[in-house]
């Protein structure tokens, strides 16, 4: 049995184990499993791979992505530009660290514009592990940007910075959400932005798959600005995690 997952607290949002045995039973798989593994706190993460020998790769969602890089035994560069990892592999005893989150971002925004790339700037809204995916999309395609948190000391703007002036709104080419805000079942909240500067010549992302259609998408699009969720992301990412896994 080679035996897959995913690490993280709390999973009951997650698409990826229904993904990946769907994937293992159209290759013909059947010797290949995908498991949640739903861990609180990491000092437990070390004694999954004892109880598990057959274990030879995971995912690791939010809130761990950063923390992670301790335990681990070495990081590829994509989680050295990112600085937090969502993919591990483990090869003999070592445990190695990668980042599909950040191809999966930039491949999605190259696909968003089909070769003619139309965003100068941006605004990212939050600053934790997802936001450095995002950010390091950004350095490689030459897109500038702003973060924005609720503490300065994570982003370059705070919320209150941008209700203060919409313009640092207003004037950016691309907004893109990395908060869960959104997410199934909270549907109704959304970053806390003055969604009356944003335009139809706007781009809005929200890296949010469930629902669809989410309340900071909804906001944008009744301004006329052009709507994209994460789900292709996603997509992108975890075919990308089956890549490295069987690289």
């Amino acid at each position: 049995m080679k035996r897959f997952g995913l690490v993280g607290f709390p999973l009951g949002h997650s698409f990826s184990r229904a993904y990946f045995n769907e994937k293992f039973k159209r290759l013909g798989l059947s010797d290949h499993k995908y498991d949640l593994f739903e861990i609180e706190y990491l000092k437990d993460f070390p004694s999954l791979w004892d109880r598990y020998p057959d274990l030879v790769g995971i995912n690791v969602t939010v809130p761990h992505k950063e923390n992670i890089r301790r335990f681990l035994d070495r990081l590829d560069s994509s989680a050295h530009k990112v600085e937090a990892v969502n993919v591990i592999k483990k090869e003999g005893n070592k445990l190695i660290g990668y980042n599909s989150d950040f191809f999966g971002f930039k491949q999605s925004v190259i696909n968003y514009f089909q070769g003619d790339l139309k965003v100068k700037n941006a605004l990212i809204l939050g600053g934790g592990g997802a936001s450095k995916a995002v950010e390091a999309g950004f350095l490689d395609l030459g897109i500038k940007y702003m973060v924005v948190s609720r503490q300065k000391l994570k982003g370059d703007l705070t919320y209150v910075d941008l209700k203060n002036d919409p313009t640092y709104v207003q004037k950016v080419d691309m907004i893109v959400n990395t908060t869960p805000l959104g997410m199934h079942p909270d549907i109704d909240t959304k970053p806390d932005i003055p969604y009356e500067a944003i335009h139809a010549e706007q781009y809005i992302y929200d890296l949010v798959y469930n629902p669809e259609e989410t309340a900071f998408m909804k906001e944008g699009r009744l301004k006329g600005a052009r709507t994209k969720n994460g789900l292709e992301m996603l997509h992108l990412q975890a075919d990308r995690a089956w890549e490295i896994w069987n690289g």
